[in-house]
């Protein structure tokens, strides 16, 4: 297999000037994965180069896959996503994926900024206080998910109502609520770490409601998915494909 014209121009926007060690010991795997990654299904995306970068990095947060998310960190500074949208979509992760495995990716966004000449700490983004934190952090939550919040938080049984405070509070109150990334471009990167967690179908079609309610649409939820697929195989997306069309069925 010959690398395609598309794939090397689509690749050399992403990585100009670079070429792989592995083009080196491994050149028909990447020519295999290249022509496939960076053409194929590179033309059914229909997501602009800043949007791609952002949820691969979000979806390989949730895989763990720090070497790829290091490579793709810089691709992603060459297409212009700027530094706060990187320490944002960072921290976005912390709620969905843990800071056990967000503490890595942490410590080498910072790594890879201070090297590209980036002064840190970056301006603050937090718009809430501790006074208003939870009240902010419902009102999203209802924007997003509507009346079924009230009915999750009115059947949830009293020993386990602290959890439901701290999802309108921390998760929505303290992530969502921040500046630097809109509600549309937050939905979409939790949808992108929750399709590459396993075992997180029911939130993933929960989150595919969400994104439809703040102007996310099917087809650009499946440029997402079609987009992670040479990220994270043929299982998770076919997983995600499936909760995609059990919510939001492709028209006929």
């Amino acid at each position: 297999m010959v690398l395609s014209e598309t794939a090397h121009r689509n690749h050399d926007r992403w990585f100009p000037g670079h070429t792989s060690t592995l083009k080196v010991t491994d050149p028909e795997f990447i020519e295999l994965f290249d022509t496939f990654a960076f053409d194929e299904a590179d033309s059914q995306v229909h997501l602009d180069d800043r949007t791609r970068l952002m949820v691969i990095l979000a979806a390989l947060i949730a895989s763990q896959a720090l070497g790829e998310y290091k490579v793709m960190l810089r691709a992603a500074l060459t297409v212009g996503v700027t530094p706060v949208e990187l320490k944002e979509l960072v921290y976005q992760a912390v709620p969905y994926c843990g800071i056990a495995v967000v503490f890595d990716f942490l410590h080498a966004t910072n790594e890879l900024l201070t090297d590209a000449g980036v002064k840190l700490p970056l301006e603050g983004q937090s718009s809430t206080t501790p006074a208003t934190r939870v009240e902010r952090g419902l009102a999203i939550q209802k924007a997003i998910f509507g009346e079924a919040i009230d009915r999750m938080r009115e059947a949830s049984p009293a020993d386990q109502l602290h959890i439901q405070d701290h999802l309108s509070g921390n998760c929505f109150g303290d992530y969502y609520t921040r500046t630097g990334l809109d509600l549309r471009q937050r939905e979409l990167l939790t949808f992108s770490m929750l399709l590459a967690l396993r075992g997180c179908e029911a939130q993933v079609k929960g989150h595919v409601r969400g994104n439809l309610q703040v102007g996310n649409d099917r087809a650009t939820l499946l440029s997402v998915i079609t987009q992670l697929l040479p990220y994270l195989g043929y299982p998770r997306t076919l997983n995600a494909l499936q909760a995609l069309n059990e919510v939001l069925p492709a028209s006929e």
